[in-house]
């Protein structure tokens, strides 16, 4: 059995907790954003700007959208700083229904902000992200894989 380190900081009387192993980043909305919804840069900015933006990541028939980039933990408006799970753990993310426990996804395809999920021959694309639950009502905590 693992030990994990962090059990060495807590206080007495806490109760151990795995970490959420998460990284997250701070951007500023484009547009906007719901809670869970997978983004992406704003490729509409000039210069690093574009990497300092994020936008609702646009649906991609077929081929999903490569460009997607992590979570949002927070709904935000344009303008508004929001915090994304760019890789690890995060809760309730946009997922395609039937999203089981296990199921590659992919960048949206039909529904913007939303993992589709990877069907070999009918949809392909880049791996974001794999479900750790069914989903519910299109909801689904997921690991999201580091795509930078």
């Amino acid at each position: 059995m693992a030990t994990s380190t962090l059990v060495q900081f807590l206080d007495d009387g806490e109760e151990a907790e795995t970490g959420n192993r998460q990284q997250v980043e701070t951007f500023f909305a484009n547009g906007t954003i719901a809670a869970g919804d997978w983004v992406a840069f704003d490729t509409t900015k000039t210069g690093a700007d574009r990497c300092l933006y994020v936008i609702e990541a646009a649906g991609v028939a077929t081929v999903g959208n490569s460009a997607a980039i992590g979570v949002a933990k927070a709904a935000a408006s344009a303008g508004d700083q929001v915090q994304v799970v760019v890789a690890g753990y995060a809760e309730n993310a946009s997922v395609a229904a039937a999203t089981v426990a296990g199921s590659p996804l992919i960048g949206p395809i039909g529904t913007a902000g939303e993992a589709a999920i990877e069907v070999p021959g009918t949809t392909t694309g880049k791996l974001c992200g794999i479900a750790l639950e069914a989903d519910t009502a299109n909801l689904a905590d997921v690991f999201v894989i580091k795509s930078f």
